[in-house]
């Protein structure tokens, strides 16, 4: 007969060496509490690992997706990624809700639906996994069931800020956004935006505001520069100034 721990592991698509693991991952301090002479442990302690694991792959992960991205910005980016609230939903997708040992007096007031209690459970089943099976299995857990979740959006990518640091530190030149276009009816307005660095138009952008439009033309700005070797960047731009 299937069990639910069976159910999960299927789910997603893992088999742990370790059942215990699992289960203590899913299990409350309350729950622990109700059952003193089982002498079951909770989540607590895998929480902590996993929150250690996950900030270390998506690290890497940003680290090689953004290659000349400055280092605050990576961090701010990893930070919304690895917030309770993207915690989660990640949590909420894979129904983790479902499994959670909870005690009695918990239950009844809620936490199986506690935000904090999502992110922890979801934080213990990453570190369970590390300690059952290894960091590279929980790569694959993370690019499976977190990396094709996330956009630009989710992870709050802020390419105007991005692109003023790139130009500050690489070429030393002043960045300025133009309007250039307004179409559409009242309703449904439409701005489209040029971004010069030095006096060089570099990206160009369109949004239903101002705001949307820059960072679409910083956006592509940053993608035309991380595409091109720096010699023959380095040239263009001495030869636009």
């Amino acid at each position: 007969m299937q069990t639910k721990w069976d159910e999960l592991q299927e789910s997603l698509d893992v088999k742990f060496e370790d059942i215990n693991l699992l289960k203590q991952a899913f299990t409350h301090a309350s729950y622990r509490n109700e059952h003193r002479k089982a002498q079951i442990q909770d989540n607590e302690r895998l929480e902590f690992l996993g929150d250690a694991v996950l900030e270390l792959l998506i690290s890497d992960f940003l680290f090689h997706k953004y290659p000349h991205m400055p280092e605050g910005e990576l961090t701010r980016m990893r930070a919304a990624i690895v917030c309770e609230a993207s915690l989660v939903m990640f949590a909420r997708r894979l129904s983790f809700d479902k499994y959670i040992r909870l005690g009695r007096g918990e239950e009844r007031s809620g936490g199986r639906g506690r935000p904090a209690l999502l992110a922890d459970v979801f934080e213990a089943f990453l570190g369970a996994l590390y300690i059952d099976q290894g960091v590279e299995r929980v790569r694959t857990f993370v690019e499976v069931h977190i990396i094709p979740h996330l956009s630009d959006a989710k992870v709050g990518v802020d390419y105007k800020t991005a692109l003023q640091e790139w130009v500050q530190q690489r070429l030393g030149v002043a960045l300025k956004y133009v309007i250039v276009e307004e179409r559409g009816p009242a309703h449904a307005r439409e701005f489209v935006v040029h971004v010069q660095v030095g006096d060089t138009v570099r990206g160009i952008g369109a949004g239903k505001s101002k705001k949307e439009a820059e960072q679409q033309a910083a956006a592509a700005a940053l993608k035309l520069f991380m595409d091109t070797p720096d010699e023959e960047r380095d040239s263009r731009v001495s030869q636009a100034d």
